[in-house]
């Protein structure tokens, strides 16, 4: 896959996007304006936990930009398909073009994706076999960056020491609301939703079963080998090098099938 972009024109999806940046925008700025940066400077915590809570929100900025706009696995409308490969390929009734088996028409983009998982509104995409392991980046960077805000949350009302250069009434007043509702709510909601939809997604790819396929209840029409987790996800995140499933910025090849990655039933 090349770091090309690839927009859906959806107005929905932009503004599923939008909500989806809004709350990044408020846990980056409003949260460590108020709590982090202030408790720093009064020698409360180290810096090394600033330097954390940035890098664990710039990586979910970037897995959320590059899940958004990365080609899901959109099929040419000319495919070159091998001689070897033709029987595995089908004639998608929606675009009458030619698909591998396993993918599927997206009525929201108007084009098939090869193997894809389901459209996601809250990318405006979808999760396909080119950009589903970005799909899981920005799932398990949301619930890093959503559990500690969380902490931040509690750490200022229960933990951290009262801020000498601020008046605590008059902070409670103004800010308590922001902090202990907005954020704390938001910041379950998020972690809660997250963690159930990475071990769902998790789930699939060890089963080898996608989402559409689980809902149309045709997983038990497919056939192929028992694969370690190892494999399962090396081969969704297109790197045998497992540092590297943690990392937005790069492109994705296919990984060759490898027999010891492998075990047959």
């Amino acid at each position: 896959m090349k770091l090309r972009p690839h927009f859906v024109v959806d107005p929905m999806g932009w503004l599923c996007v939008s909500v989806v940046f809004g709350i990044w925008l408020y846990n980056t700025l409003f949260v460590p304006h108020l709590v982090l940066l202030p408790h720093y400077k009064e020698g409360h915590i180290p810096w090394a936990l600033v330097v954390c809570y940035y890098v664990a929100s710039a990586l979910c900025v970037l897995a959320l930009l590059r899940a958004s706009t990365a080609d899901p696995g959109r099929l040419p409308t000319d495919p070159n398909i091998p001689y070897s490969e033709r029987a595995q390929w089908e004639l998608c009734n929606k675009c009458n073009l030619m698909r591998p088996k396993r993918s599927h028409h997206c009525s929201r983009c108007g084009h098939c994706v090869r193997r894809m998982d389901h459209h996601c509104p809250w990318i405006n995409n979808c999760v396909g076999e080119d950009n589903h392991w970005l799909f899981l980046q920005l799932c398990f960077y949301t619930q890093v960056l959503s559990l500690f805000t969380l902490v931040l949350d509690f750490s200022q009302y229960y933990y951290f020491l009262p801020l000498t250069g601020q008046d605590q009434e008059r902070f409670t007043a103004r800010h308590e609301l922001a902090l202990l509702r907005v954020s704390a709510l938001m910041g379950l909601a998020m972690f809660g939703g997250m963690s159930s939809l990475f071990y769902t997604q998790v789930a699939g790819i060890l089963s080898d079963t996608t989402t559409l396929e689980k809902m149309s209840l045709s997983s038990n029409e497919i056939t192929g080998t028992k694969r370690s987790w190892q494999w399962a996800l090396s081969e969704v995140f297109g790197t045998r090098w497992k540092v590297l499933w943690f990392v937005p910025l790069r492109s994705r090849r296919p990984l060759p099938a490898g027999p010891h990655y492998r075990i047959h039933v």
